[in-house]
């Protein structure tokens, strides 16, 4: 057994304080900088951020950590991360409905984006774009408290929040300004509508504040009144009409937003396509219901929706259900939901998104959480000598196929690290429990085997592991 640091569980219990106050005892390096890199999936380029610190300086940094329970191990940490290799980083340029990005990662429609000044600190860090938030004829009054979260960090996140709260005049301002002010970056107005006459008449509004494109919310699961947001985007007929009175008013691009909240998603998406759609936004939140006693509104729960890592499995069928549809044909995606590291946005990508929405990871680390995303995103594309992104979009849709299409005539054996394995027998109670009963546990010894009569390469063993001591063997074909 050989014991060393999980750097990725270590740089995961930093708090990420704002104004670190290790980076400001470092001195000459940015040690917070660093392991906010390792959290969001670019370990390899850590380093550079305390590339002049010395052991001392780091010590000192550790020293001043705030954490309410023990320092970040922040030399350990460092210590083990690799040298950065340099690299000829490539453009994220990417070209959505026709505006030209600086890369695809742009604000989703929410609480992140609701005034000039935040919409503008956000263009500033970085992000390419924004979806604004919801702009609706209707008066808007909120819960308190609205947010409830599953877990720290956040694994999933519940949100009661509805619309703009603003006067109408006064967001179409706003985005009138913004666009003044970024020319370069894509400005997109979120409208809802109740009527037929509310959504041409917002359309109207937002083409004359001079916004690039048009979101339709076809999908918000928690308005107050009856008839608009998911109430639309189950019914395909009138995300048809919607779709289609809003794209017959206006010249710029229109982007339906297709709601989860629904069997077959293929069903509004067509609907949107027919009626004329540039591109379709997917997905919106999860209905859901939390009841822990903090986040009771008078005594009262309530049905919203969900959002955050845990929703991106279903995120990702959804746009490879629409993606893969072979009458939709010309139209672009934006990918939403889960999105907290640039694999995330990467996956999204080659299930053919050419643009990715992020709310819920702005809501927990803030807006400067599009460092890593931009750069994470550049070293894998490095590293796989890729230069265009838009290269990437739709290159793992093919490899999406239904469950009666899998090779079922192969397996994939696990094996054991012994190097790695520290003896808690996880596998073993998993396997026994869970799986097929395929791993015996010697007591003595502490060590887990596998009984290769038994084991039918689940790998449920792998998935439970807490140190990566389970591997994979090569594919062969089943026995007999």
């Amino acid at each position: 057994m050989k014991r060393q640091l999980n750097i990725r569980e270590e740089a995961a219990r930093c708090l990420f304080c704002q104004d670190a106050p290790c980076t400001k005892a470092c001195g000459t390096g940015d040690p917070a900088r660093a392991i906010r890199a390792i959290r969001f999936d670019n370990a390899e380029i850590a380093a550079q951020w305390v590339a002049a610190s010395s052991e001392a300086d780091l010590e000192r940094a550790e020293q001043a950590c705030i954490h309410y329970d023990r320092p970040i191990r922040i030399r350990e940490l460092l210590a083990a991360v690799p040298q950065p290799a340099a690299v000829n980083l490539p453009s994220l340029e990417i070209d959505f409905c026709g505006f030209h990005c600086e890369n695809p990662f742009f604000l989703a429609s929410s609480a992140i984006c609701t005034n000039y000044e935040m919409v503008a600190r956000a263009l500033e860090a970085g992000w390419a774009g924004v979806f604004y938030k919801t702009i609706c004829m209707q008066e808007i009054r909120e819960v308190s408290p609205r947010f409830d979260a599953v877990g720290k960090p956040f694994a999933g996140f519940r949100n009661m929040e509805q619309l703009s709260e603003n006067p109408v005049d006064v967001d179409f301002d706003i985005l009138r300004r913004l666009k003044q002010q970024y020319p370069t970056k894509m400005i997109v107005a979120s409208i809802m509508g109740q009527t037929e006459e509310e959504w041409i008449e917002l359309a109207h509004m937002a083409e004359t504040a001079g916004v690039d494109a048009i979101e339709l919310n076809f999908s918000c699961p928690q308005m107050r009144l009856a008839g608009m947001g998911s109430d639309v985007g189950q019914n395909a007929e009138l995300v048809t009409f919607y779709t289609a009175y809003v794209k017959r008013a206006v010249k710029i691009p229109v982007i339906p937003k297709m709601t989860p909240n629904i069997t077959n998603i293929n069903e509004p998406a067509m609907g949107a396509y027919f009626a004329g759609a540039n591109a379709i936004s997917a997905i919106n939140t999860i209905k859901s219901i939390t009841l822990n006693e903090e986040v009771k509104v008078s005594d009262k729960y309530a049905i919203s929706g969900y959002s955050g890592r845990a929703v991106k499995p279903i995120a990702l069928r959804f746009i490879a259900d629409m993606a893969s549809n072979p009458i939709i044909k010309g139209v672009e995606y934006s990918g939403i939901g889960g999105i907290e590291t640039w694999r995330d946005a990467l996956e999204y990508i080659q299930l053919g998104c050419t643009n990715v929405q992020v709310c819920t990871a702005v809501m927990e680390y803030g807006y400067r959480i599009i460092d890593d995303l931009v750069l994470g995103m550049q070293h894998a594309m490095a590293r796989r000598g890729v230069t265009r992104l838009a290269d990437c979009v739709g290159e793992l849709l093919g490899s999406v196929v239904k469950p009666s299409d899998m090779d079922r005539d192969t397996v994939v054996y696990p094996k054991i690290d012994r190097e790695r394995c520290i003896g808690c027998g996880r596998c073993q109670l998993s396997c026994a429990d869970g799986g097929h009963q395929a791993i015996t546990f010697d007591t003595t010894t502490r060590q887990p085997h596998i009984v290769g009569t038994k084991c039918v390469g689940c790998h449920l063993c792998r998935l439970v592991c807490p140190t990566g001591a389970m591997g994979l063997t090569k594919r062969i074909p089943k026995k007999d």
